[in-house]
């Protein structure tokens, strides 16, 4: 529904990724749905370690992946999920200057060939399907300070903000929201940026 032009009422689906309840990134997570629910979207949460998501690609799995049907099976209810929102929040702590295992191997599994894209030939780019997401946006926390992440390359940035927005609508509005020197960081910043996180939720 519309509220008005610049008042967009989504489904969102929230993939949060973290094994502590406790943590600072749990925060962050609580944070992203006040405002969300602040705005007025309807939420659906992919706890990935709550729900005990097996992020492994097993052997039978990778054998049947290029399959149409037989790809999605094993994990029908998140390709569901993901065809059910309109918007993608993603809310992990970076490790390693990347999504953890657990959601690396979330995309793997489910953002699978038919259903988020169409495979490239010899005359054709790869094609998106997932036209239905118009917005994107990942909040994360890393250890590393902004002028480093950047040096690197930001490879966990590229892989949802690049990779995963090349399958989504082509006008999808994304959001990159992050945390630097987290291990550094008082409490002072840590209160603002979930401030941040809970407005840019809400206007999103």
């Amino acid at each position: 529904g519309c509220l008005g032009d610049d008042e967009l009422i989504m489904r969102v689906l929230l993939v949060y990724c973290h094994p502590n309840p406790e943590s600072f990134t749990a925060a962050v997570r609580m944070a992203a749905e006040r405002g969300l629910a602040a705005g007025g979207h309807e939420v659906r949460v992919a706890d990935l370690y709550g729900e005990n998501f097996d992020p492994v690609l097993r052997r039978e799995e990778r054998a049947a992946y290029h399959t149409a049907g037989d790809n999605e099976r094993p994990v029908a209810s998140e390709i569901e999920r993901i065809k059910w929102a309109e918007a993608l929040v993603f809310v992990y702590p970076t490790w390693w200057y990347g999504q953890p295992a657990m959601l690396k191997g979330w995309l793997d599994r489910v953002w699978v060939p038919h259903v988020t894209f169409t495979m490239p030939t010899e005359t054709k780019p790869i094609g998106r399907n997932m036209t239905n997401i118009r917005a994107l946006a990942a909040v994360t926390t890393l250890g590393s300070p902004r002028w480093w992440w950047m040096l690197v390359g930001a490879p966990g940035r590229r892989i949802l903000m690049s990779g995963i927005g090349a399958l989504c609508h082509p006008r999808t509005k994304r959001r990159w929201i992050a945390l630097h020197s987290i291990d550094t960081t008082g409490e002072a910043a840590r209160l603002a940026f979930l401030a941040h996180v809970e407005k840019q939720m809400r206007q999103l």
